[in-house]
């Protein structure tokens, strides 16, 4: 499916995403699998405490953004030129999360996320400039970037670890 463009395909393409990879997992002979040397998420716990992190991070924005205050986008001390800084960041900080407590937070925090789209019209969501704290852009298009196109790439890097 291309890029949704209402709320009733952000909403199948990220739940069917979050299945795919989660449908994925399951099916693995070894969930522990270490992948690669070469690449910074280096199994599947790393792959999953990202996308939670990720998800937490575009509610903090809505959250502060709703509220009419400017949220600090990506991160406070970082730019969107430091995202390779930032994702390192991310994954020493959950270096200590087992894969099963990686599930079940992402899990709880795509729960939180969908409540967020449930929540708002298709206007709401896609039309750009809506909210200040969204820029020039839309929220479903940081919606989209944090479920369905995040999930899509986290099934392509397991995928290419694997063979």
């Amino acid at each position: 499916m291309a890029r949704p463009t209402n709320k009733e395909e952000l909403i199948k393409l990220s739940r069917d995403n979050f299945k795919k990879l989660f449908d994925m997992i399951g099916t693995m002979e070894n969930e522990n699998v270490e992948f690669p040397v070469g690449t910074m998420n280096r199994n599947v716990r790393d792959v999953l405490t990202h996308l939670h992190h990720w998800h937490l991070m575009v509610m903090d924005w809505y959250n502060v953004g709703m509220k009419g205050e400017k949220p600090d986008i990506p991160a406070k001390g970082y730019t969107w030129k430091d995202t390779p800084s930032l994702n390192k960041k991310i994954w020493e900080d959950y270096q200590r999360v087992s894969l099963k407590d990686s599930k079940n937070l992402l899990k709880n925090s795509y729960t939180e996320i969908q409540q967020i789209i449930e929540k708002h019209t298709n206007e709401e969501l896609f039309e750009k400039k809506k909210y200040k704290w969204t820029g020039t852009t839309s929220l479903a298009a940081y919606l989209i970037s944090a479920t369905s196109s995040h999930y899509d790439w986290a099934i392509k890097v397991i995928k290419k670890a694997l063979k």
